[in-house]
């Protein structure tokens, strides 16, 4: 791989003469994410190629060769890594089949993009950095979140030194039920097997490296509380109440399928001001946050569920990182944070919502 002409970072493809050789790729799943959201950010890029795809749900194929109609359907993801010739995957199966497919991918020196939660516990984690070393590749999460509008707008407020020195957050994902399904009547998401937790796995994911890259550090502690308030039928928590403890700041999470409306909420209060975002609107108020200084509008986080437009910053990062060996590993060292806090947040709750240490559990 060479940089483009006038520097800049190297590109993930290769250029031949006047053309490029662009990167194949393929899906090991192919559901409402992957069809609503992955997929036409692939299509999008003129430097990637969709060759092949699979799911378990062989009526998934129909979906797949509209969106892709010259790539090949294969039965399994087994036979797919095995016959095709592909730069990258992107798996976006249930996440209790994550830890097995990542690590089949890199085993035959594929980069892997995968969808949040990378593992569903730091023990599935075990051996796949390692791996992706080895073999140099990237191995990355979708956290797709960090390029909402809203919390791109939020992370360079922050970054510019608005908000001063910052000392506490409180984020709120606020939601009435979890996100459909491909056959919603059984849907994965509140199968403790196929999705690995409740809201704890599918949201505080996102809620771990947001605001952790707000803080700018890891957190030190974590205690947390995981309860059924509303939906008794499910076998997964749907409420988390969650306090992390870092250098010099403190952070409040809230999370809930039992609200009765839909909505993020976030404040972030800092030496120089607080910015407050719920829904789409966010305002920045003075230090003591009682006189509102600026006003903005912004799509709402919490408005669909697919995020299409989100995507196009994730295949951005997952380039960085394959072009270029300087960013490689940044993506993971976020998945390994989420995938501790996850497995602490647990423990937590079991011990009555004592805080723990997060180093225990670092790898």
């Amino acid at each position: 791989m060479r940089p483009p002409a006038g520097g800049g970072k190297p590109r993930p493809y290769e250029i031949c003469g006047d053309r490029i050789r662009m990167l194949k790729g393929a899906f090991l799943g192919f559901g409402h994410v992957a069809e609503h959201a992955h997929a036409p950010g692939w299509k999008a890029r003129p430097d990637v190629t969709v060759v092949a795809g699979t799911d378990s749900r062989e009526e998934r194929r129909a979906a797949f060769l509209q969106a892709f109609p010259e790539a090949r359907w294969h039965a399994t993801a087994e036979d797919l890594l095995s016959s095709e010739r592909l730069d990258f995957v992107d798996i976006c199966t249930p996440p209790g089949s994550h830890a097995l497919l990542v690590r089949q991918a890199l085993a035959r020196s594929l980069h892997v993009l995968c969808e949040k939660p990378l593992v569903v516990s730091p023990e599935e984690l075990r051996g796949l950095p390692a791996l992706a070393a080895e073999k140099e590749r990237a191995l990355c999460t979708v956290h797709n979140w960090r390029y909402a509008p809203a919390i791109a707008k939020v992370g360079r407020i922050v970054s510019s030194g608005g908000l001063g020195e910052i000392r506490r957050v409180r984020w709120e994902t606020l939601r009435d039920r979890p996100a459909i399904t491909i056959g919603d009547a059984e849907n994965w998401r509140v199968d403790p097997i196929q999705a690995g937790g409740g809201i704890l796995i599918d949201h505080g994911w996102h809620a771990f490296y947001v605001v952790s890259s707000w803080l700018s550090s890891a957190p030190r502690t974590v205690a947390a509380r995981l309860e059924t308030r509303k939906h008794h039928e499910w076998p997964v928590e749907d409420t988390v109440d969650l306090f992390l403890v870092y250098a010099a700041a403190t952070a409040e999470i809230f999370l809930t399928w039992a609200e009765t409306r839909r909505a993020n909420v976030a404040e972030i209060h800092g030496t120089k001001g607080v910015l407050k975002l719920d829904g789409s609107s966010l305002k920045l108020f003075d230090a003591d946050g009682s006189k509102m200084v600026e006003e903005w509008t912004v799509p709402s986080v919490a408005e669909g569920s697919h995020h299409p437009d989100w995507f196009a910053g994730v295949i951005d990062a997952f380039f960085d990182e394959i072009g270029d060996e300087k960013w490689r590993g940044r993506n993971l060292a976020e998945a390994t944070l989420c995938a501790n806090v996850m497995a602490l947040s647990r423990e937590s709750s079991r011990q009555g919502g004592v805080p723990l240490p997060i180093e225990r559990m670092r790898r």
